[in-house]
């Protein structure tokens, strides 16, 4: 089973969408392609310079969004099955890629690969390089032991705190995983991060946008985007994903 791309998905309410993309495609320098689905309710970000996309985003029906992984893969099939021997389910199958959930219920989607293979650039020193999964404490180990085990070419190892679990992908692909363990019991929920080089600096850029400050933190910021969705501004190297040498 081969992993060939990742996607971070922006899901937000239907009635948001059109301030959700625009949004966004400012945010990652990026240009709309045509929109798709039967009420035109998904668009791929498209960057410049022969770079492939890595983030889409879509108008939901019901609830308030949040965001999901796509993983690009040779044979959807396969990676059902294998999700589903781990604890997966299937939550909608449509012809040539299929919704999974995950244990605790998180969605993400298995879907053909269509040759992308050149990662976007960092814009305005960031890029959107990872989906946060936050996980119930009582979920959170089979959580984490479910996608380790699930992408198991990708490196899973404990994060910064106790409370994360990073899963880097292999040289190339787009998009991380984070795993967050939330102080309360409630529905698992996810959530786009940012890496960036300037926190503040990309703060004030947002703004400018339309985005509003939820609450500042030691090594990231919690944004709130025009149509209300959270995500966050993370001090990591928007190169590599990493941590500064001091959080290592």
């Amino acid at each position: 089973m081969s992993i060939r791309w990742t996607y971070a998905f922006v899901d937000r309410p239907a009635a948001s969408f059109s301030r959700a993309h625009a949004f966004w495609t400012a945010v990652t320098d990026t240009q709309l392609s045509e929109f798709r689905g039967e009420r035109d309710e998904f668009v791929t970000l498209l960057p410049g310079g022969g770079a492939d996309a890595c983030v889409k985003v879509q108008g939901v029906d019901s609830g308030a969004g949040g965001a999901h992984l796509d993983f690009a893969v040779d044979d959807v099939p396969e990676f059902v099955e294998s999700a589903l021997r781990r604890g997966a389910g299937i939550a909608v199958e449509h012809e040539g890629w299929a919704v999974l959930r995950s244990p605790a219920g998180q969605l993400f989607c298995a879907v053909p690969w269509h040759g992308e293979s050149v990662r976007p650039p960092v814009v305005r020193g960031s890029r959107l390089d990872q989906v946060c999964l936050d996980v119930p404490p009582s979920l959170y180990e089979d959580e984490v032991a479910f996608w380790s085990d699930l992408l198991a070419d990708w490196t899973s190892a404990p994060g910064s705190r106790p409370e994360f679990h990073v899963l880097r992908p292999p040289n190339g692909l787009p998009v991380r995983i984070l795993l967050q363990r939330l102080g309360e019991e409630r529905p698992v929920s996810a959530h786009l991060d940012l890496a960036c080089a300037d926190i503040a600096a990309t703060r004030a850029r947002h703004e400018e946008l339309g985005a509003s400050l939820v609450a500042p933190g030691a090594h990231w910021t919690v944004m709130r985007d025009p149509t209300g969705g959270t995500y966050c501004l993370t001090g990591r190297d928007p190169k590599t994903g990493g941590l500064p040498a001091r959080h290592v």
